[in-house]
């Protein structure tokens, strides 16, 4: 690019006012919500990077096409709007409209899961995981050694560890229903998976007659890093690249509350005939129609459109060469991130950057406080709170301590992400006075929503 400017490629049309608020009014109210920054009310939050998931901003074209929804309980016009746009993407035969990717998830595991089935996936995030588990399956994480190490710079972290995969695969025959690749590698700091990684992927799986899903949340971030990092793509179109890693797989699961640019819904795609009929009767008992699967015909006719818009280049050079950026300006500082940066959020290392407070004490919820009381700044813990709770009850700590500050799509201009790092480099100040905390009360699952903490006295 001839300028260093990061430019919107977008003008704002509507605005949503913010509420400032004091350091101490932040402290009252991460008071008020048990020191879990989930239970906040997101008025009390000036820049709001708990998540990417459904939090973004609709284009014009979003909402014209809104307003055309058609609301046909049956075989409506959106439905297959939906369809064709999903299909010019992955190609896949079969479409299931799910209201989230968590239903997704959902209904394939009760297909195709029993009680001691294992499930490989390069990471699986948390909602995948508590889906394998409730099943009384085994979620088994197989990612490469350099995605365990934040400071280690590596192109495609978010790879496949395909000889452990190898591995698993002759070890139980017929135990392991279907293996899973996340693109972008959520858990891992938001890392890439390489089309070499899927290719080989893929080919082991079939070699030993396994289906091969992609979580495809973030398909289009994945496929952008893909065309700038990986030899023999630099060519390629966003589209062309995400058309090829789908080919390679039998079946995805996706939200579309991510990379299909909406406030809400999700799909499930697959090949196989007698498994679509399968899971469209699960959609039925849970979720509703085969042709608007929880969803309305509006919010069918904005994924048809993001999923396009997901894929601009400009759109995608803007998103990840902004995140980029701020990790750039916290290596310069000495704060440690994971590196390279990833796609649609900025991944701190709690653990790295507080090491007086130990991963029993929970680095990763202790940074998240700091971040709101002193800036107003909302990310998410991704460490031994979201990953330690085993199914039998015990816990065992995460490899990493994260904290996500993850970027909704469209929302937040330039002068938010230098106001980001002011308060990062603010907080790298104070940094040996933040306390750890311990948990008071928690769920038996996915306790990191609704789990209640309070600081480690001094």
């Amino acid at each position: 690019m001839k300028f260093k400017t990061i430019v919107e490629p977008f003008r704002i049309k509507v605005v949503e006012p913010t509420r400032q608020t004091t350091d101490a009014e932040r402290a009252a109210a991460i008071r008020a919500a048990h020191y879990n920054v989930f239970q906040l009310d997101a008025e009390d939050v000036l820049i709001d990077l708990l998540t990417d998931s459904g939090t973004g901003a609709m284009s014009v074209y979003q909402w014209a096409g809104m307003m055309r929804g058609d609301e046909s309980y049956a075989g409506g016009r959106s439905f297959h709007a939906f369809v064709r746009s999903v299909q010019e993407i992955t190609a896949f035969r079969h479409v299931i409209p799910t209201h989230q990717g968590r239903a997704a998830e959902h209904i394939l595991s009760g297909a195709l899961l029993k009680p001691g089935s294992i499930v490989p996936n390069n990471t699986h995030f948390d909602t995948t995981r508590a889906n394998v588990e409730h099943r009384g399956a085994v979620a088994l994480n197989l990612p490469v050694a350099e995605a365990r190490e934040p400071q280690t710079v590596h192109p495609f972290k978010g790879n496949m560890d395909v000889a452990a995969l190898e591995r698993v695969l002759a070890e139980n025959a017929g135990n392991v229903p279907l293996v899973m690749t996340t693109v972008t590698n959520n858990a891992q700091g938001g890392q890439p998976v390489s089309m070499e990684n899927i290719r080989r992927t893929s080919a082991l799986c079939r070699a030993h007659g396994v289906p091969f899903f992609i979580d495809a949340c973030r398909f289009a971030e994945n496929a952008w890093f893909i065309k700038t990092r990986e030899p023999g793509y630099a060519d390629r179109t966003p589209l062309a690249i995400a058309q090829e890693m789908f080919s390679l797989a039998d079946g995805c699961t996706m939200s579309a509350k991510k990379d299909g640019m909406a406030n809400i819904g999700g799909f499930l795609a697959m090949n196989d005939d007698a498994l679509a009929v399968t899971c469209r009767n699960s959609l039925i008992l849970a979720e509703g129609f085969p042709t608007y699967g929880g969803l309305a015909g509006y919010d069918l006719e904005a994924i048809a459109v993001g999923l396009g818009e997901a894929l601009d280049p400009d759109y995608l050079r803007y998103r990840i060469r902004s995140v980029e950026y701020l990790a750039e300006k916290m290596v310069a500082a000495g704060i440690p991130v994971v590196r390279p940066a990833g796609g649609h959020a900025l991944f701190l290392d709690a653990r790295g950057w507080l090491p007086h407070i130990p991963q029993s004490q929970y680095p990763g919820v202790a940074l998240c406080i700091a971040l709101y009381v002193e800036g107003g700044i909302r990310g998410c813990e991704i460490g031994s709170v979201m990953f330690g709770q085993q199914p039998d009850g015990s816990e065992r700590p995460a490899d990493m301590e994260l904290v996500r500050l993850a970027f909704p799509r469209r929302v937040y201009a330039q002068s938010h992400m230098d106001y980001v790092a002011e308060v990062l480099l603010h907080v790298n100040t104070i940094a040996k006075d933040i306390r750890g905390v311990r948990i008071v009360e928690q769920p038996r699952v996915l306790r990191h929503f609704t789990a209640k903490f309070e600081p480690v006295p001094r």
